[in-house]
């Protein structure tokens, strides 16, 4: 379970820093929104229904290393002004709102042959 990602039940095997416990309920629209408020403001990642929903129908995790990895990478497309960005990191394709800190979806490397990514304005390999 993660710890940190507010008002959203994130998929099994992903674990955010250490933060505030969030309560396990199905986010709805108006949740999101909120907790990609929140992220924002204390630079936590949020994670959309529709990113969990893909991060467990392809068996995807994020361990906190990676989970850290990832925010780092976040920090850096906020620093060059990006708004959307596609994140490389491992074998994992995310597309990440930067505005609102925000995991929009994700991809295995195995599904990213056939698939085209828009709507992005920059692309972060993370170290």
């Amino acid at each position: 379970m993660v710890d940190g990602v507010r008002g959203l039940q994130p998929p099994a095997g992903v674990v955010a820093p250490a933060a505030a416990s969030a309560p396990s309920r199905v986010a709805d629209a108006s949740a999101d929104g909120f907790a990609a408020a929140l992220a924002r403001r204390d630079g936590t990642l949020a994670f959309s229904g529709h990113a969990m929903k893909r991060m467990e129908q392809r068996g995807l995790q994020l361990d906190e290393t990676r989970m850290r990895r990832l925010e780092a990478a976040v920090q850096r497309a906020e620093a060059k002004g990006a708004r959307d960005s596609l994140i490389l990191l491992d074998e994992l394709a995310l597309v990440v709102s930067v505005t609102n800190h925000t995991v929009v979806t994700a991809v295995d490397e195995a599904s990213t042959k056939e698939h085209v990514f828009t709507n992005i304005d920059s692309v972060v390999i993370a170290p």
